[in-house]
């Protein structure tokens, strides 16, 4: 069955889910405004850069999950689903999910940002399976570390292949929709890059190669 695979920050969604979150946090007043937004908004750049330390950006991001309980995380996360992410949704990306559903095309996100953050955002869509990194759960405390390796840049590949191996879907004819140069290696593997909303390294790239180029801003 074809594989039709989304990226879900700035692709499928019309913002990144972990910054937001991030900022929420601080508007919340669950991490200090002044170093978190700071070192937050350093992170963001790094990954539109291209520069991020992966490992380092997760032991900061996956601190507040760390520090609080997971009773009030879920509190937190449902207010942060009904309060930000209904703006951030796109019409033109559900389309877009739409046309490969009626295709009977297998739907798959595939995210750096964490599972707790990005599960139920890709619920909204209608898509049942999520890559994503994964933090490690242990007796109901998240522990700051993750399940297996981080769903980034060759990650998402790594992870992929593991995912496909399980369930014995293929590449073949198969779809990435992504708006960042940090997903190339991804895209470079799959029948039908596209690029959408991309910058303006992915989108160099694209026009070299004659890849596809979409939006889905409203």
């Amino acid at each position: 069955m074809t594989l039709a695979i989304f990226d879900l920050d700035n692709t499928l969604i019309a913002d990144d889910s972990d910054y937001l979150w991030g900022q929420f946090l601080v508007n919340k007043g669950v991490v200090d405004k002044t170093t978190y937004e700071q070192i937050n908004a350093q992170f963001y750049q790094d990954y539109k850069n291209g520069t991020l330390d992966i490992i380092a950006f997760l032991r900061f991001a996956l601190k507040p999950l760390v520090d609080n309980q997971l009773d009030q995380l879920h509190i937190w996360r449902d207010q942060f689903m009904s309060q930000i992410v209904p703006s951030i949704l796109l019409t033109a990306a559900q389309e877009l999910v739409e046309k490969h559903r009626a295709q009977s095309h297998t739907l798959l996100v595939i995210t750096a940002t964490n599972r707790f953050i990005t599960a139920p955002i890709v619920e909204k869509y209608g898509i049942d399976n999520l890559i994503a990194t994964t933090p490690e759960l242990i007796n109901g405390r998240y522990t700051g570390e993750i399940t297996g390796v981080p769903c980034f840049q060759q990650g998402k590949v790594t992870l992929l292949n593991d995912w496909l191996k399980q369930t014995g879907e293929t590449l073949q004819g198969s779809y990435f929709y992504s708006d960042s140069h940090n997903d190339l290696p991804l895209l470079s593997l799959v029948d039908h890059p596209v690029a959408v909303d991309a910058d303006e390294k992915l989108s160099s790239v694209a026009l070299e190669k004659g890849w596809a180029m979409i939006t889905l801003r409203n």
